[in-house]
């Protein structure tokens, strides 16, 4: 009986499978989306690609985009990533969202968690959750004056009620910036942690400290979602670790893994860029939390005018005129070494992910970015947003040999896909090279794959010769295409 004919064949790649160990040349067959061989020898098929020479590895997986525009997404896209996950801030109301993602049509796959902050700016605020709202209604209502504070138990009810909803409409999880609510209660916080268990779901923290100096360093913050998770046992992901942990990494990181040696749910991401990058209206931004988090404003640069801070006075004004303005802080220095080794230290504690923190583009003057491609020269945002995955494959792997390159795949695809799989099962197709998984892969020359975006300029990556997200080329020849929309929506429980 003859081979079923595939749609597709890519022969001659080295390739790479995390959860098998398979690192050879093989022959991969794609049929209707999924991978329907993996061999030495090819199937028949109707299309025959020769990648030898290249690298086919699952696409990335990023926990972490907020990026979620069609041109945000396409950047990424660039940049190795098929699936982006909009999982730390998330999304209210997620029905809304979905539909909205699904009627516009997306270049990768997507999905959201419930958002806490939106709960609260609802229920302490009363900012209104309308199905067709942006994306960006945390951005928006930074200023109001209520949902960064203390709530009662009645409304910590409505809030809770609201984010168990969302999970219910397929939110992947509960996204948990208590870091831009430090005010908020810690009773608060550990019950959506026990609302999270029973729902069986994860929740992404944006922890509630950034600092060294006591109280409230970034080690404090750490343990809590620490002891979230031992004393509910939900899962609880600690989103940039890098950016939150400082130059305390080192506590933090040691913490974490004892807490792992015991049994207590806690994942990590990072990624690999010295600045961060928010709304300059955020609570440890403020002229008086700066010193704690080691900076001055001169280490802010505010995205609508290009400005470095000049000073306290700048500041306070900037935050009270545009508190939703884009910013990036430099908390790390990439040129001083020291500085670069704390951040390399980021990504020694084992199972820390690759995950992007992909910003939204800002146009000059802060004016909303047009969703067109390519972007206008005069956008920004922070590199992060389309450089990650290629300056991992480069100055991690390549030039510093921090993370074997099998390693690196790894983090940036199978392991996102195993810490959602038990709350999303589908995810436990995506992040594999194996017959019977979703034909999201990337292939890529790993001796010169790299990132190009800078904290001035907009760039993707390259080096991505093909990313395919289910068995349809996003990029071909390194070439975005413009054409098709393949994305599909990622929801909790479903298969």
């Amino acid at each position: 009986m003859p081979a079923p004919v595939a749609d597709l064949v890519l022969t001659g790649a080295r390739v790479i499978d995390p959860e098998t160990g398979l690192d050879g040349v093989r022959a991969v067959g794609i049929t209707g989306g999924a991978i329907t061989s993996v061999g030495e020898a090819a199937p028949p098929a109707r299309e025959v690609w020769d990648v030898a020479g290249q690298v086919l590895a699952p696409g990335f997986i990023d926990l972490h985009s907020h990026a979620q525009s069609t041109t945000g997404l396409r950047l990424q896209a660039l940049d190795g990533v098929t699936t982006a996950l909009e999982l730390e801030a998330g999304v209210l109301p997620v029905a809304g969202a979905y539909a909205r993602a699904e009627a516009e049509g997306r270049p990768v796959n997507f999905g959201f968690s419930a958002s806490w902050t939106d709960a609260r700016m609802h229920v302490l605020d009363g900012v209104p959750l309308v199905a067709d709202a942006s994306l960006d209604l945390f951005a928006t209502h930074q200023s109001l004056p209520n949902w960064r504070g203390p709530a009662s138990d009645r409304d910590v009810g409505r809030i809770l009620d609201l984010l168990a909803d969302a999970v219910g409409e397929g939110a992947l999880g509960i996204g948990v910036l208590v870091g831009y609510a430090p005010d908020s209660g810690r009773a608060e916080y550990f019950r959506l942690a026990g609302l999270a268990a029973r729902l069986g779901v994860p929740t992404f923290t944006h922890t509630r400290f950034i600092s060294t100096a006591e109280p409230g360093t970034s080690l404090e913050g750490a343990l809590e979602v620490i002891a979230a998770a031992a004393g509910t046992g939900a899962h609880m992901h600690m989103c940039h670790v890098n950016s939150t942990s400082t130059r305390m990494i080192d506590e933090v990181a040691g913490a974490i893994d004892a807490a792992r040696g015991r049994g207590v749910r806690v994942s990590t991401e990072a990624y690999p860029y010295g600045a961060g990058s928010t709304v300059i209206g955020a609570a440890f931004l403020s002229p008086e939390q700066l010193p704690r988090l080691g900076i001055g404003p001169q280490q802010l640069t505010y995205l609508p005018t290009g400005e470095r801070i000049a000073d306290g006075r700048r500041l306070a004004e900037l935050r009270a005129t545009d508190p939703g303005g884009g910013v990036v802080v430099h908390f790390l220095d990439e040129d001083d070494p020291a500085d670069l080794a704390v951040l390399e230290r980021s990504f020694t504690l084992a199972d820390t992910a690759i995950a992007t923190d992909a910003m939204p583009l800002v146009a000059p003057g802060g004016g909303p970015a047009p969703d067109s491609w390519p972007p206008r020269p005069d956008m920004v945002t922070h590199p992060r947003s389309a450089g990650s995955y290629g300056r991992t494959l480069r100055w991690l792997v390549r030039e510093r040999d921090l993370l074997t390159l099998t390693e690196a795949l790894r983090r940036s695809s199978l392991l996102p896909a195993q810490l959602l799989e038990g709350a999303v099962p589908a995810m436990g197709r995506k992040g594999r090279v194996q017959v019977g998984t979703d034909a999201d892969l990337v292939v890529f020359d790993p001796d010169t794959v790299t990132d190009h975006a800078t904290y001035t300029r907009v760039a993707p990556s390259s080096g991505f010769r093909h990313v395919l997200v289910a068995g349809t080329p996003v990029v071909r020849d390194g070439e975005l295409r413009t054409d098709v929309l393949p994305g599909r929506a990622v929801r909790s429980g479903a298969v």
